[in-house]
């Protein structure tokens, strides 16, 4: 999502975009927007279905808050994607545990 508007006033803009570009970035193609502020749940959003079902199919990866915006409309599987995130998260702790295993190990080998 590209965060557009004034201050105070949220514009999103849902593209898809490379993982390694910064949240403004180049766009590879635009999917649709979303307007916070909007009264109508109607005039919230506006998405591509098709083009998005594309770039799910490709292996695109959305964002938490597209996937939950998603999941909303039926265009996904959250429970799939809660396992994917469940996963993702154990590994990111069994790094940490283990990083802090080996200064553990350093520290006593100093003192």
């Amino acid at each position: 999502m590209q965060r557009l508007g004034r201050k105070n006033r949220a514009f999103f803009r849902i593209n898809a975009i490379d993982q390694r570009t910064r949240r403004n970035g180049s766009v590879i193609e635009a999917l649709g927007w979303y307007d916070p502020i909007a009264k109508d749940p109607g005039k919230q959003m506006e998405i591509n279905e098709e083009r998005i079902k594309y770039w799910l199919s490709v292996g695109a990866q959305p964002s938490d808050t597209v996937r939950d915006f998603l999941a909303k409309r039926g265009m996904g599987d959250l429970k799939l994607w809660e396992a994917d995130r469940a996963a993702a998260r154990k590994h990111v702790e069994a790094k940490k545990a283990k990083a802090a295993a080996e200064g553990e190990k350093k520290d006593e080998k100093k003192g």
